[in-house]
């Protein structure tokens, strides 16, 4: 038997148990319908902002999972600019933030386009915008020339999970990966999808950034089965949060025949769970439209806006104190209090804490008008 997937003869010519995963694509399909359907009713302007929060949300996740954390403000302003969205506090992102954000928007905004080498390649060119992977130098915009292996622990006693298909054979094998991508077959979209996923991170074609474009691949595919460019699930948060079963699942279906039953069941239950937990995106969308519904005759000035819009996020930490207010809308604290205190005023802050410890909160009435 061979050691690696790829070894086996054909190994392209995947095969699976119809049965056990047709229920589940059935599932994801209705939950895809329902969601659809759900955000088709929230009105163009509420499912532009579903749609921020979804890429933002991909975007952010996507690279965590590689260890990188990028920072939420400038993602999410560099998506809105590009998608010509207005918000409050526009946040300056850097040259990396800009390429994770352009292969993203590329992926999911053209999904309909064929997916090129020359796409591919200007992907991982602006993914690695200085041609550096933190400290190292790495091969940009083209095809890996070395060998790839996927290890762990520490120097001197490593383990090899995964060792990628030699250099010399990365270019045919892609240019097979790529003619099946963009033919128009009667496999369903999402199972393309899951497919995708794994063929090209099985080959890991580039010296770095193959887990971050293989999720790129997956979106664009996604947004494919949804015949939408608008996002409102996100597959990577999704990832994210199961990323120890997500590789414990490709690194056994790589040491195996090309039976991927196993990856196909994994990657559906994975995505039904990201369809469910949209819901909560949803959830927020609304919270937010409901305040600036309620407060849409009061004048706010931009500090207030960006940290009112702060607040509303669920992922807002800890407690809102007028230090923070300064620290996070970049103003003197005699400036955060008085804006803090015409909120009050206005209604729409209270005083949850006196003291030292003073803090603030939203009113949690808003929805009650």
């Amino acid at each position: 038997m061979a050691m690696y997937i790829y070894q086996q003869q054909n190994w392209t010519n995947f095969i699976w148990n119809e049965c056990e995963i047709s229920v589940l694509l059935a599932q994801v399909r209705h939950l895809q319908g329902r969601v659809l359907g759900k955000m088709s009713a929230l009105g163009f302007a509420l499912q532009k902002e579903s749609t921020l929060a979804t890429l933002t949300l991909d975007v952010l996740k996507s690279s965590e999972i590689e260890g990188e954390k990028l920072n939420r403000a400038a993602v999410r302003s560099s998506i809105a600019r590009r998608l010509g969205i207005e918000i409050a506090g526009t946040v300056y992102a850097d040259r990396n933030t800009e390429g994770v954000v352009e292969m993203m928007l590329d992926a999911t905004q053209n999904f309909s386009q064929p997916l090129t080498e020359d796409r591919l390649f200007g992907w991982h060119s602006a993914l690695f915008p200085s041609g550096r992977s933190g400290m190292y130098k790495i091969e940009t915009g083209y095809y890996r020339t070395g060998e790839m292996q996927v290890v762990s622990g520490a120097s001197g006693n490593e383990k090899v999970h995964y060792e990628a298909p030699k250099p010399e054979i990365i270019p045919a094998e892609m240019n097979l990966f790529l003619e099946w991508l963009n033919t128009e077959t009667k496999q369903d979209t999402v199972i393309k999808a899951a497919i995708a996923h794994l063929w090209f991170v099985t080959l890991h074609p580039f010296d770095d950034g193959n887990g971050r474009i293989a999720r790129a691949i997956t979106d664009m595919l996604l947004a494919r089965s949804d015949e939408s460019s608008q996002r409102f699930y996100s597959m990577s948060a999704q990832i994210q949060k199961e990323r120890k079963k997500y590789y414990a699942t490709l690194e056994k279906t790589q040491h195996s025949s090309n039976d991927i039953t196993l990856w196909l069941n994994w990657f559906l239950t994975c995505l039904n769970r990201a369809l469910l937990a949209t819901e909560q995106t949803l959830q927020n969308v609304l919270y937010k439209a409901n305040f600036w519904n309620k407060y849409a005759k009061i004048s706010f000035n931009d500090r207030q806006k960006l940290m009112l819009n702060k607040l509303l996020d669920s992922d807002f930490r800890g407690k809102l104190q007028s230090s923070k207010w300064a620290k996070m809308a970049k103003c003197s604290s005699d400036t955060a209090l008085r804006d803090i205190r015409d909120l009050m005023e206005k209604d729409v802050l209270q005083q949850k804490s006196a003291g030292r410890n003073t803090n603030y909160e939203l009113k949690n009435d808003f929805f009650t008008d």
